[in-house]
């Protein structure tokens, strides 16, 4: 039996996707397409286009980490909201945050297949807003 469809989007945000393209084949749909509304603009990505940002990734940072503050699902969909964090090459010692996100996946065949995402560059935030106040 596969993966459950929350399963299949937690484990590609928290995988290391950016330092090899054998994750993005055993994550991504041939045919995946991901809109992208970022703080550059708006993206439309292909398996290519997610690769290229994959490799850009691996060579600005020593290491990503996703923090997942919610997952929702609903049939094939699902929701995350995550915030990644890096290290950089140059002071790999500090761990900061990259960009927060939201994103909503179609599951088809096991994979990611068509998706929306919305990012913001990355602060520190003190309390999830999750949580009960």
């Amino acid at each position: 039996m596969g993966l459950k469809v929350k399963d299949v989007v937690t484990e590609f945000y928290q995988s290391n996707f950016h330092q090899g393209e054998e994750v993005l084949k055993e994550t991504l749909h041939p045919d995946v397409e991901l809109a992208w509304y970022g703080t550059t603009g708006f993206r439309k990505l292909n398996f290519k286009g997610i690769a290229d940002i994959s490799n850009e990734l691996s060579s600005s940072y020593e290491s990503l980490r996703a923090e997942i503050e919610k997952v929702i699902t609903k049939k094939d969909e699902v929701a995350i909201h995550f915030t990644y964090h890096v290290r950089t090459i140059e002071n790999p010692d500090e761990e900061m945050p990259l960009a927060h996100f939201i994103a909503i996946w179609e599951i088809k065949d096991g994979k990611l297949y068509k998706g929306v995402q919305i990012s913001q560059l990355g602060e520190e935030i003190e309390d999830s807003p999750w949580e009960a106040s």
